[in-house]
């Protein structure tokens, strides 16, 4: 008696709560590339991030959009700053009505003793000014904002709610979340501890 592979179940439920950094995206990646191999057509990605790493976050929406499996993703608590860009990488979006999204400009972080000259600082702008140029564009290519609005989003630092996200194209309707009976949910949490 011969045994038939196991058919891959038709959607997948992913639940990813975490900020996004380095590993935090490649667990992600790593997840998705499973399921990509194991036939998967479609994940249904249920996202709550606070943002994190700005290239980090580019990376994981490159790669989203480059996989041949169709991805729903649903807001269901809030997505900020560079987890807007993830966001919008789904082919469909839903946000719950009390979800939220929170924008604001790229920055970056120093140690203590750090002394910079004028190249450096000329250095950091410029990068910073890169980045958000690429997250701009991202959100204008796949939203109904345009570059003025978003510009104004990163220098008010605002949050926005989800009838905003509707009626500004980042979501398709406002749907609270509800997974059908049965259905198996993959869970990639990442908390931090304290040091």
């Amino acid at each position: 008696m011969t045994t038939q592979p196991a058919t891959p179940p038709s959607i997948k439920y992913l639940s990813f709560s975490a900020d996004i950094d380095r590993q935090t995206v490649q667990m992600l990646i790593q997840v998705m590339s499973k399921y990509h191999n194991d036939g998967v057509q479609e994940v249904y990605l249920m996202l709550s991030t606070t943002g994190g790493e700005t290239q980090a976050g580019i990376h994981l929406y490159n790669f989203l959009r480059g996989l041949p499996i169709r991805l729903t993703v649903h807001n269901v608590g809030y997505v900020n700053s560079v987890g807007n860009v993830i966001f919008l990488a789904g082919d469909s979006r839903y946000a719950n009505a009390n979800a939220t999204f929170m924008f604001h400009g790229v920055g970056f972080t120093l140690s203590q003793s750090q002394r910079f000259q004028e190249q450096q600082l000329r250095e950091r702008l410029e990068g910073v000014l890169r980045d958000q140029g690429r997250l701009g564009s991202i959100i204008q290519e796949r939203t109904k904002l345009d570059e003025e609005v978003v510009a104004a989003l990163f220098s008010k630092a605002e949050t926005k709610d989800a009838a905003w996200a509707a009626e500004h194209g980042f979501i398709d309707e406002v749907r609270n979340l509800k997974i059908p009976p049965g259905s198996a949910i993959d869970n990639l949490t990442v908390t931090r501890k304290n040091t």
